[in-house]
Protein backbone atom coordinates (compact mmCIF):
# COMPACT_ATOMS: atom_id res chain seq x y z
CA UNK A 1 0.00 0.00 0.00
CA UNK A 2 1.35 3.42 -0.94
CA UNK A 3 0.72 6.39 1.26
CA UNK A 4 0.35 9.85 -0.18
CA UNK A 5 2.72 12.19 1.71
CA UNK A 6 0.28 15.07 1.29
CA UNK A 7 -2.68 13.08 2.62
CA UNK A 8 -2.45 14.70 6.03
CA UNK A 9 -2.93 18.15 4.53
CA UNK A 10 -5.88 17.16 2.32
CA UNK A 11 -9.38 17.42 3.68
CA UNK A 12 -12.15 14.97 2.89
CA UNK A 13 -14.43 15.78 1.19
CA UNK A 14 -12.34 18.26 -0.78
CA UNK A 15 -13.05 21.85 0.11
CA UNK A 16 -13.30 24.78 -2.22
CA UNK A 17 -15.98 26.33 -4.38
CA UNK A 18 -16.09 23.44 -6.88
CA UNK A 19 -16.89 20.86 -4.20
CA UNK A 20 -19.51 22.67 -2.14
CA UNK A 21 -22.90 21.07 -1.90
CA UNK A 22 -25.52 23.12 -3.74
CA UNK A 23 -27.76 25.13 -1.48
CA UNK A 24 -31.30 23.66 -1.26
CA UNK A 25 -32.74 27.00 -2.43
CA UNK A 26 -31.25 26.24 -5.84
CA UNK A 27 -34.00 23.63 -6.22
CA UNK A 28 -36.64 25.28 -4.06
CA UNK A 29 -36.87 28.51 -6.07
CA UNK A 30 -37.60 26.78 -9.41
CA UNK A 31 -40.11 24.50 -7.67
CA UNK A 32 -41.88 27.48 -6.10
CA UNK A 33 -41.92 29.37 -9.40
CA UNK A 34 -43.35 26.27 -11.13
CA UNK A 35 -46.07 25.98 -8.50
CA UNK A 36 -46.87 29.71 -8.71
CA UNK A 37 -47.15 29.61 -12.52
CA UNK A 38 -49.31 26.48 -12.52
CA UNK A 39 -51.60 27.67 -9.73
CA UNK A 40 -51.77 31.19 -11.18
CA UNK A 41 -52.88 29.87 -14.58
CA UNK A 42 -55.39 27.54 -12.96
CA UNK A 43 -56.87 30.27 -10.78
CA UNK A 44 -57.10 32.67 -13.72
CA UNK A 45 -58.73 29.98 -15.84
CA UNK A 46 -61.23 29.18 -13.09
CA UNK A 47 -62.28 32.75 -12.18
CA UNK A 48 -62.21 34.13 -15.74
CA UNK A 49 -65.55 34.16 -17.58
CA UNK A 50 -64.93 32.08 -20.72
CA UNK A 51 -65.32 34.10 -23.90
CA UNK A 52 -65.97 31.10 -26.16
CA UNK A 53 -63.37 32.12 -28.71
CA UNK A 54 -60.16 34.13 -28.77
CA UNK A 55 -58.84 33.86 -32.33
CA UNK A 56 -59.19 32.15 -35.65
CA UNK A 57 -56.85 32.00 -38.64
CA UNK A 58 -57.84 32.32 -42.26
CA UNK A 59 -57.74 28.97 -44.03
CA UNK A 60 -58.91 26.97 -41.02
CA UNK A 61 -62.46 25.76 -40.58
CA UNK A 62 -62.60 26.45 -36.83
CA UNK A 63 -60.60 27.52 -33.82
CA UNK A 64 -60.53 23.85 -32.81
CA UNK A 65 -58.72 23.04 -36.05
CA UNK A 66 -56.24 25.91 -35.54
CA UNK A 67 -55.50 24.80 -31.98
CA UNK A 68 -55.21 21.14 -32.96
CA UNK A 69 -52.72 21.83 -35.75
CA UNK A 70 -50.66 24.22 -33.62
CA UNK A 71 -50.65 21.67 -30.80
CA UNK A 72 -49.54 18.99 -33.26
CA UNK A 73 -46.67 21.19 -34.44
CA UNK A 74 -45.67 21.77 -30.80
CA UNK A 75 -45.85 18.02 -30.12
CA UNK A 76 -43.70 17.27 -33.18
CA UNK A 77 -41.01 19.67 -31.98
CA UNK A 78 -41.27 18.15 -28.50
CA UNK A 79 -40.48 14.78 -30.08
CA UNK A 80 -37.47 16.41 -31.75
CA UNK A 81 -36.53 17.64 -28.26
CA UNK A 82 -36.53 14.10 -26.87
CA UNK A 83 -34.43 12.71 -29.72
CA UNK A 84 -31.98 15.62 -29.67
CA UNK A 85 -31.67 15.35 -25.86
CA UNK A 86 -30.75 11.69 -26.28
CA UNK A 87 -28.08 12.80 -28.76
CA UNK A 88 -26.78 15.52 -26.43
CA UNK A 89 -26.55 13.06 -23.52
CA UNK A 90 -24.80 10.47 -25.72
CA UNK A 91 -27.67 7.96 -25.69
CA UNK A 92 -28.02 8.23 -29.48
CA UNK A 93 -25.40 9.12 -32.06
CA UNK A 94 -25.91 12.59 -33.40
CA UNK A 95 -24.37 15.44 -35.32
CA UNK A 96 -22.23 18.08 -33.63
CA UNK A 97 -25.15 20.51 -33.82
CA UNK A 98 -27.43 18.32 -31.66
CA UNK A 99 -27.44 20.85 -28.81
CA UNK A 100 -28.45 23.63 -31.22
CA UNK A 101 -31.25 21.43 -32.57
CA UNK A 102 -32.33 20.72 -28.99
CA UNK A 103 -32.46 24.40 -28.04
CA UNK A 104 -34.28 25.56 -31.17
CA UNK A 105 -36.80 22.72 -31.24
CA UNK A 106 -37.68 23.58 -27.64
CA UNK A 107 -38.09 27.24 -28.49
CA UNK A 108 -40.36 26.47 -31.44
CA UNK A 109 -42.43 23.98 -29.41
CA UNK A 110 -42.92 26.55 -26.65
CA UNK A 111 -43.69 29.47 -28.98
CA UNK A 112 -46.27 27.44 -30.91
CA UNK A 113 -47.90 26.26 -27.69
CA UNK A 114 -48.41 29.78 -26.29
CA UNK A 115 -51.27 30.87 -28.59
CA UNK A 116 -52.99 27.55 -27.94
CA UNK A 117 -52.74 28.05 -24.19
CA UNK A 118 -53.88 31.67 -24.41
CA UNK A 119 -56.91 30.59 -26.42
CA UNK A 120 -57.72 27.75 -24.01
CA UNK A 121 -57.49 30.02 -20.96
CA UNK A 122 -59.37 32.94 -22.51
CA UNK A 123 -62.01 31.03 -24.45
CA UNK A 124 -62.69 28.10 -22.10
CA UNK A 125 -60.96 28.68 -18.78
CA UNK A 126 -60.19 25.85 -16.35
CA UNK A 127 -62.88 23.23 -16.92
CA UNK A 128 -63.62 19.99 -15.05
CA UNK A 129 -66.88 18.72 -16.56
CA UNK A 130 -65.40 15.37 -17.68
CA UNK A 131 -62.18 13.47 -17.06
CA UNK A 132 -60.60 14.31 -20.45
CA UNK A 133 -61.17 18.02 -19.97
CA UNK A 134 -60.07 17.89 -16.32
CA UNK A 135 -56.75 16.22 -17.24
CA UNK A 136 -56.27 18.66 -20.11
CA UNK A 137 -56.84 21.68 -17.85
CA UNK A 138 -54.72 20.32 -15.03
CA UNK A 139 -51.78 19.30 -17.23
CA UNK A 140 -51.96 22.50 -19.26
CA UNK A 141 -51.27 24.48 -16.10
CA UNK A 142 -48.66 21.94 -14.96
CA UNK A 143 -46.87 22.11 -18.33
CA UNK A 144 -46.20 25.84 -18.11
CA UNK A 145 -45.15 25.55 -14.47
CA UNK A 146 -42.74 22.67 -15.21
CA UNK A 147 -41.41 24.51 -18.27
CA UNK A 148 -40.70 27.56 -16.08
CA UNK A 149 -38.80 25.38 -13.60
CA UNK A 150 -36.77 23.82 -16.41
CA UNK A 151 -35.77 27.22 -17.77
CA UNK A 152 -34.64 28.34 -14.31
CA UNK A 153 -32.71 25.12 -13.70
CA UNK A 154 -30.86 25.52 -17.01
CA UNK A 155 -29.14 28.56 -15.52
CA UNK A 156 -27.94 26.66 -12.45
CA UNK A 157 -24.50 25.14 -12.19
CA UNK A 158 -23.55 21.81 -10.62
CA UNK A 159 -26.98 20.24 -10.89
CA UNK A 160 -27.27 16.50 -10.38
CA UNK A 161 -27.07 14.78 -13.77
CA UNK A 162 -30.57 13.32 -13.39
CA UNK A 163 -32.43 16.57 -12.62
CA UNK A 164 -32.73 18.23 -16.04
CA UNK A 165 -33.70 14.98 -17.81
CA UNK A 166 -36.33 14.38 -15.11
CA UNK A 167 -37.85 17.86 -15.42
CA UNK A 168 -37.60 17.71 -19.22
CA UNK A 169 -39.34 14.34 -19.13
CA UNK A 170 -42.14 15.79 -17.01
CA UNK A 171 -42.55 18.66 -19.48
CA UNK A 172 -42.66 16.22 -22.42
CA UNK A 173 -45.07 13.86 -20.65
CA UNK A 174 -47.42 16.71 -19.78
CA UNK A 175 -47.35 18.00 -23.37
CA UNK A 176 -47.99 14.50 -24.71
CA UNK A 177 -51.08 14.03 -22.54
CA UNK A 178 -52.26 17.55 -23.39
CA UNK A 179 -51.95 16.67 -27.10
CA UNK A 180 -53.75 13.34 -26.61
CA UNK A 181 -56.63 15.01 -24.74
CA UNK A 182 -57.02 17.84 -27.24
CA UNK A 183 -55.60 17.59 -30.75
CA UNK A 184 -55.82 13.82 -31.12
CA UNK A 185 -59.29 13.87 -29.57
CA UNK A 186 -60.31 16.65 -32.01
CA UNK A 187 -58.95 14.78 -35.04
CA UNK A 188 -60.67 11.55 -34.01
CA UNK A 189 -63.97 13.32 -33.27
CA UNK A 190 -64.16 15.82 -36.17
CA UNK A 191 -61.67 14.38 -38.67
CA UNK A 192 -58.29 15.61 -39.79
CA UNK A 193 -59.35 18.92 -41.30
CA UNK A 194 -57.87 22.37 -41.61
Amino acid sequence: MTVDPNAATQSFPPSGPDHRRPHPARYLVPALVAAAVAVGLGVYGKVHDPAGTAFNLAGFSSTGAVKSWLATVAFFFALVQVVSAAMVYGRLPGPPWSSTLHRWSGRVAFLVSVPVAVHCLYAFGYQTYDSRVLWHSLLGCFFFGAFSAKMLLLRSERLPGWLLPLVGGLVFTALTIIWLTSALWFFRTFGVTT
